[in-house]
């Protein structure tokens, strides 16, 4: 037998071998990352300075619908076709899907839509190093390591969070289940990505809590604030149920749109209308775009929300609900950002309705419903420490795994695999798979049959 010692210069052969296949990846999707965030942000600037582009959206979306069923082959797929390839190489994922997503994305803010940047991010890593992976002869083990990394990288590059992208890279593949072969190449991406998009001269969102605790002597013995503790998972359920409602009416306002329009041109011109409608009714362009700004003074924002007063109660709401309408319609963007003002306004909310600290459950709201949404609560428990701080780790973590929990089994991507189920008793249900596309699709049959069987 030999000696577990006689290991290690393999070891080091296999490290030495990642990082130089690493280093192109990084670099490439790092810097494409940075060029995506400026042109992002001038396109941003220029629909704020010109209103009027909004009532343009319906003829943006036709544009990219015709360039995804003309030139996009089958990049339509996007994030989930990224998680299939990792899962069941085969499909393949075609180059084109990074330039195209990155245009398209920018097509959705100019005219008006309400989407976020990080789909966009993780589809330009994973069609890159998908690209790369052939140049260097991968094999399929190989091709699905280099394409979690290229995950990694594009999440990590385009938040300033390196940490988080290589953890939600792992974790974002299958609920309950952490890929730690890929760990060295994600986390080797991410901060090598991260480290080029900055040194490109990129600027992420700086977000601070101001909220310190007094302590008692009970408190300190028990290094937990138990009211403060009971307000959180109070509010992280109402974050998980949030969570579930995104992922659950996006999937429902796609299902209608299908069944009643059809025509995917005649979709997403109808999506634009309802976005223009609804921006006309609330009276101002703060739910749409990206939303970490607000265009007007006093205006709701990401940034507003960690301020008292910063956001009304329904504000998460109609943020929700243009998002999914956005998305599902056909625009490009994607979820997380959009998801960041949810639960940042939603935070607010709670806070009032609790009587507690704002900017805390403003940052709790923030990673919570993106947990529930992306069943990533370890990746958004990191991002809190990444974004806010170490100092309230453990509330990030209460408020993430409690949101996660309540979410169920649903979720913004549905090629994620369940391989740990929330609810013991999944693997009793009648025909259930473990895709959560598929499960919905079971889930959704099994209620038309209960509906029908009723209603004879």
């Amino acid at each position: 037998m030999a000696h577990p010692l006689s290991a290690n210069p393999k070891i080091f052969v296999q490290i030495l071998r990642w990082t130089l296949l690493i280093i192109p990846v990084a670099v490439i999707v790092g810097s494409l990352n940075a060029f995506f965030l400026w042109v992002l942000n001038l396109a941003t600037e220029t629909r704020i300075d010109n209103a009027w582009l909004i009532y343009l959206l319906p003829l943006a979306g036709i544009v990219i619908v015709y360039c995804y069923r003309n030139l996009g082959k089958n990049s339509e797929g996007g994030n989930n076709l990224i998680m299939d390839e990792i899962h069941e190489p085969g499909a393949g994922i075609p180059t084109r899907m990074g330039p195209l997503v990155l245009i398209t994305t920018v097509i959705t803010h100019l005219f008006g839509g309400s989407a976020g940047r990080e789909g966009t991010a993780v589809q330009i890593g994973g069609a890159t190093t998908h690209w790369l992976a052939r140049i260097f002869k991968l094999n399929e083990a190989d091709t699905r390591l280099i394409l979690i990394a290229g995950v990694a990288a594009g999440f990590g590059a385009v938040f300033g969070t390196p940490l988080t992208g290589a953890i939600f890279a792992l974790e974002v593949l299958a609920i309950g289940r952490l890929r730690y072969d890929a760990i060295i190449p994600a986390l080797f991406a991410a901060i090598l990505a991260d480290v080029v998009c900055s040194a490109w001269g990129a600027h992420h969102t700086h977000y601070r809590i101001d909220f310190l605790e007094t302590i008692t002597l009970f408190e300190h013995a028990v290094k937990v604030d138990i009211v403060m503790v009971a307000k959180i998972v109070l509010a992280a359920i109402a974050f998980g149920l949030a969570g579930y409602l995104f992922g659950e009416l996006t999937h429902v306002f796609k299902d209608i749109f299908k069944a009643t329009l059809k025509n995917p041109y005649l979709i997403v011109v109808t999506g634009g209308l309802i976005v223009i409608a609804a921006v006309h009714l609330i009276g101002n362009n703060d739910y749409i775009g990206l939303g970490v700004y607000s265009s007007r003074e006093g205006g709701v924002s990401i940034l507003s929300a960690f301020t008292e007063g910063g956001a009304e109660w329904y504000s998460w709401l109609i943020k929700l609900l243009l998002t999914a309408i956005t998305l599902a319609a056909g625009y490009k963007g994607g979820e997380v950002t959009p998801l960041f003002f949810v639960g940042a306004t939603l935070g607010n909310t709670m806070a009032w309705v609790l009587g507690a600290p704002v900017d805390l459950f403003a940052a709790l709201g923030f990673l919570a419903v993106f947990a529930a949404a992306t069943n990533t609560p370890l990746a958004c428990t990191i991002m809190g420490v990444e974004l806010f701080g170490a100092e309230h780790m453990l509330y990030f973590a209460i408020a993430c795994y409690t949101a996660y929990y309540f979410s169920g089994h649903t979720g913004i991507y549905s090629s994620q695999r369940v391989a740990v189920p929330k609810l013991f008793d999944l693997d009793g249900a009648p025909n259930i798979t473990h895709k959560l596309g598929e499960l919905r699709d079971t889930h959704s049959s099994l209620l038309k049959k209960m509906v029908k069987k009723h209603t004879k």
